[in-house]
């Protein structure tokens, strides 16, 4: 193939009628003021897509273009160009044609980055055109750094040999950067954050050291290695969140910041004693710019004008419920980010702070010096806040102390444990709280689960086994032959799982005068009889069927909510 020749984007953009002379004359203005790329500016201002700007460059130079949320990428051809001169050229070889390579580049018109890849590669090189956005995301999937942890952590082994070492004095040296072990981990973490992990297990077993990655709430294995590197490794890291490093006796919780490839990432530390060393889990918080919103967190949209109405109200008690991990700080999170403004004072009570907004005041728990969710709920509401969030009600205390504010002119925002939306009411009258508390205070609880979405790159029509059709018919009824199921068959932009990302499924119970009088029944079935009838339709359950018949998540995964419930 010929090399490129240089073309000007904005001309063809408006030859194929895609802007107008108007919007290029703004964004030349713009670009000369800000100095970003022309094909930036044009997206940033909203005048095209970047899908658009790369299917007239294809016409133009009259060479294919291709979107890589549905191109299965061999990751060995992908690695034939170096990551760095991967990054640098935003490119990537997508096919070995025997006599050529294809190479999809974001901007094919550079000349020099054409020359340099034809070099690097030492074969022809045909074109295709690529957004940059996908180019990026796919760098950041595949050259993962599950090789190059592997090696540093034998590069370890072999450092520790068979002598002993004082790791405490190894760990504490601040010429370490080249070590292996801090090598080991800056892998770890990067690899951790380029496949979405939200949690890094280390684990020592009896001859081996484990590293699990959890992914869309479900565990994988990253790697293993000698089980001599576990010491070290927990030292290092409890070092890094200023833990005790001679107490290896007892469970341990910290926290630390580190910057992982220009994101900062707040890492939460929990170590534990096990029968061969210390088990290490950390869960990763990026703090990079999440815009956190109530319509982008997966709530049906009648629910989300329901819940936005209820967070509104001056005053009264708002749960969210669900287990650990289920996504309820996020929701709590998005609602605070609605209702902060100037006039508002907003505190938060938590453990540990999750999220950081401007503007509001957050405090963190710190039981060691007495500094606990009762004690300092007390001191917020002394000043004068209008809304606050408590992490989580732990105990009679704090659940008291939370009514009483929501029963004199505050809104409360908080989490409980609990299985679903009905359920919760009597969990707080379990906790201790008077019942005339709960019915007066309490303004609706938000019950929620995380289910896994189809990956949409590998998305295909999937036909339910008979045991499917049976659970499915209890929600359906007759209309389960008439719906259309999928399914992710597996490929490289989902690590062959079928799923990617996860998307909340919700439950909402508002405290109205006839739930409000059922809880006062001496019998909780009754008021649970009652509470299921006013939600109507509208459960977890139904809300992940729903997500099946969209195409958005499988029938297993609408059946592993639902068993959750059940359970």
């Amino acid at each position: 193939m010929a090399r490129p020749e240089k073309i000007r984007l904005g001309e063809i953009l408006v030859q194929q009628k895609l802007l107008s002379e108007e919007q290029l004359g703004i964004a030349l203005t713009d670009q000369k003021r800000t100095g970003r790329k022309l094909g930036r500016v044009f997206v940033e201002n909203g005048f095209v897509t970047e899908e658009q700007i790369s299917g007239a460059i294809a016409r133009q130079l009259a060479i294919p273009y291709i979107n890589l949320k549905f191109y299965n990428t061999n990751p060995e051809v992908v690695r034939l160009l170096p990551e760095t001169q991967s990054r640098r050229f935003r490119a990537l070889v997508l096919e070995d044609r025997r006599n050529a390579l294809l190479v999809g580049m974001s901007d094919p018109t550079d000349l020099f980055a054409y020359d340099e890849i034809a070099r690097l590669l030492k074969k022809t090189v045909e074109l295709a055109v690529v957004t940059e956005t996908e180019v990026l995301q796919a760098i950041d999937r595949i050259y993962r750094r599950t090789d190059e942890i592997t090696d540093f952590a034998r590069e370890l082994e072999q450092d520790l040999g068979d002598s002993v070492v004082d790791f405490g004095a190894l760990a504490a040296n601040p010429g370490l950067e080249e070590a292996p072990i801090v090598k080991l981990l800056q892998s770890v973490f990067d690899d951790a954050t380029q496949v979405r992990a939200s949690d890094i297990h280390i684990e020592p077993q009896e001859t081996r050291l484990q590293i699990r990655f959890r992914i869309d709430g479900v565990l994988h294995l990253q790697t293993e290695a000698d089980i001599k590197i576990a010491t070290p490794l927990a030292l290092r890291l409890k070092l890094m969140a200023d833990l005790d490093i001679s107490e290896k006796r007892l469970p341990q919780d910290g926290r630390f910041a580190m910057k992982v490839k220009q994101q900062r990432i707040d890492v939460r530390i929990s170590t534990m004693p096990t029968q061969y060393g210390e088990s290490v889990v950390m869960r990763l918080l990026n703090q990079g710019g999440t815009t956190l919103r109530l319509d982008a967190i997966g709530m049906p949209a009648r629910l989300v004008e329901k819940f936005r109405a209820i967070v509104q109200r001056p005053n009264g008690l708002v749960l969210v419920t669900g287990p650990t991990g289920s996504g309820k700080t996020t929701t709590l999170y998005s609602a605070l980010a609605e209702l902060n403004s100037v006039e508002k004072k907003l505190i938060t009570v938590e453990d540990p702070v999750e999220y950081r907004l401007a503007g509001i005041n957050q405090v963190q728990v710190n039981d060691k010096i007495e500094l606990t969710f009762a004690r300092v709920l007390r001191s917020a509401l002394r000043q004068d806040p209008d809304i606050v969030l408590v992490g989580e009600m732990r105990d009679q205390e704090t659940a008291q102390i939370g009514l009483r504010a929501a029963m004199t002119g505050h809104l409360v925002l908080s989490t409980l444990h609990t299985n679903d939306a009905a359920s919760t009411p009597l969990r707080l009258m379990d906790m201790g709280v008077p019942r005339y508390m709960v019915g007066s205070s309490l303004q609706a609880v938000l019950a929620q689960r995380l289910v896994r979405v189809i990956c949409e790159s590998c998305s295909e029509p999937y036909v339910p086994t008979p045991a499917e059709v049976a659970w499915l018919r209890c929600e359906l009824g007759d209309l389960v032959e008439l719906q259309h199921y999928f399914h992710g068959k597996g490929c490289s932009h989902c690590n062959g799982l079928g799923y990617r990302g996860r998307t909340g499924v919700f439950e909402l119970l508002e405290m109205n005068a006839r739930v409000v009088e059922a809880s006062s029944h001496a019998d909780p079935s009754y008021f649970m009889k009652v509470a299921r009838a006013e939600m109507g339709g509208n459960t977890m359950r139904h809300h992940a069927v729903e997500l099946a018949i969209a195409g958005r998540t499988t029938i297993s995964e609408a059946m592993r909510i639902s068993n959750q419930l059940e359970d």
